[in-house]
């Protein structure tokens, strides 16, 4: 039987073989660097890629005899996360030739872990909505979504085995449910944000693409510096919440049907599963994070707005401007509408272990202008609660569909025991059919 090439391994499988001495992070390196090669100009994931430095990083580690936890392991870096060694340019032509003196926080830790920066992963402009130059690796035609396009198409089309990403409204979620990847929203404030542009200091959260929920685990252990992610557990009877509001008259129907068949195969696991019908406290919440959103991004982008206008989108500009006009005691009311929901949510997770939602409305759109909708996104971003996207199968087109496997704020560990429990299902039940 021909054997993988390298690009295909998990990042756990790198990690492992390199401290083994079985594998060098030069070979896995190349191979990376062959499947962009091969497939760049298609995907178009990457924003900044530097081979010979890339190599150059690679006989480092392997000239190293300490053992790491990422040891060798490509990791690719959403371009607005500051490197040190690599242009950051935020998506963004106000800032074509930046280079920070210094790493964000959570690139220093990827390489003290010794992970290996391969590049820098396309972002749409400041992680808001104006798209850049990524395609869907499974149909061109196809928005990948954003703001982390180029991270969740580089993972999807197997030339990286994980890459940083960030969300503010589903800018993890949406592009992981579009391209077919595992994408983890860790609870707010879980991994340091030194370094990385901000747009809406209240929901900017750091977070990453893999390929299966243990390698998710690993780069969370490394930028949380919690051990007990990698910790092995599992629930015996796990208490299953399905949230309902009346968002989900917009979903495609593949994408309820997808959703029930999730459902079945929990309940036949020995899962008790129950339907939430969402809280009237929350009637509001999607538009209090918008609100929220925009006020901090109008503040957080005056600078580039006021100097550089003509450089920026007409979307970006629009979105500064209603930001502006928004008054600040309006700003206290919607955090006010939020922190209410956040403890009614705190108080739904006493009895349930985790909450499903879809996490698209369905399948990646066609057309490139914009991303997608985050509808089904934002109000849980909002809630500061850890989110999972997990792959459950194609739409209608053939295109990847996921649910979002929401946890109790803090409790990301027992959130992706649960994920890693489904995944086994589903992998199993694509097995056997």
């Amino acid at each position: 039987m021909r054997e993988s090439p390298l690009h295909e391994l998990s990042a756990t499988d790198i990690a492992r073989a390199t401290n083994a001495g079985t594998l060098t992070a030069e070979a896995v390196v190349r191979s990376c660097l062959e499947r962009i090669a091969q497939r760049e100009s298609t995907v178009g994931a990457w924003a900044f890629l530097d081979a010979d430095h890339a190599i150059a990083q690679a006989r480092d580690i392997d000239k190293s005899g300490k053992p790491r936890p990422l040891r060798g392991v490509p990791v690719g870096v959403k371009d607005i996360i500051a490197t040190a060694d690599m242009p950051t340019t935020y998506g963004s032509p106000i800032y074509a030739n930046h280079r920070p003196a210094w790493d964000a926080a959570c690139v220093a830790a990827i390489r003290e872990a010794g992970g290996i920066i391969l590049g820098k992963t396309v972002t749409t402009e400041f992680a808001s909505s104006h798209p850049g130059k990524t395609m869907h690796p499974r149909d061109p035609e196809r928005t990948p979504g954003g703001s982390s396009s180029g991270s969740a198409a580089a993972v999807a089309d197997r030339m990286v085995p994980l890459a940083l990403a960030t969300q503010t409204g589903g800018s993890v979620i949406r592009p992981a449910s579009f391209c077919g990847v595992i994408g983890y929203k860790p609870s707010f404030g879980w991994i340091n944000r030194h370094g990385v542009k901000p747009l809406s200091e209240s929901f900017d959260t750091i977070g990453m693409m893999s390929r299966n929920i243990e390698d998710a685990a690993l780069l969370a252990s490394v930028l949380t510096g919690r051990s007990m992610m990698l910790e092995a557990g599992m629930i015996e009877r796990p208490r299953i919440g399905v949230w309902q509001n009346n968002m989900l008259e917009r979903a495609q129907s593949v994408t309820l049907s997808r959703v029930r068949d999730v459902m079945g195969l929990l309940s036949r696991g020995g899962a008790a599963v129950e339907f939430v019908q969402q809280p009237d406290e929350f009637a509001e919440l999607d538009a209090a994070h918008h609100f929220v959103e925009y006020l901090e991004m109008g503040k957080s982008l005056l600078f580039e707005y006021r100097e550089y206008p003509d450089r920026l989108s007409s979307a970006l500009r629009k979105r500064i401007e209603e930001g502006r006009s928004y008054a600040p005691e309006t700003c206290d009311r919607m955090q006010q509408v939020i922190e209410t929901c956040r403890h009614r949510m705190a108080a739904i997770f006493l009895k349930f272990d985790v909450v499903l939602f879809p996490s698209t409305l369905g399948e990646a759109p066609k057309g490139l202008w914009n991303t997608g909708n985050a509808l089904f996104n934002r109000f849980w971003t909002a809630l500061y609660v850890p989110i999972v996207n997990l792959p459950i199968g194609v739409g209608d087109n053939q295109m990847p569909l996921g649910i979002q496997l929401i946890g109790r704020e803090g409790d990301d560990r027992r959130l992706l025991w649960l994920a890693q429990s489904l995944e086994a299902m589903l992998d199993g039940k694509a097995a056997s059919s």
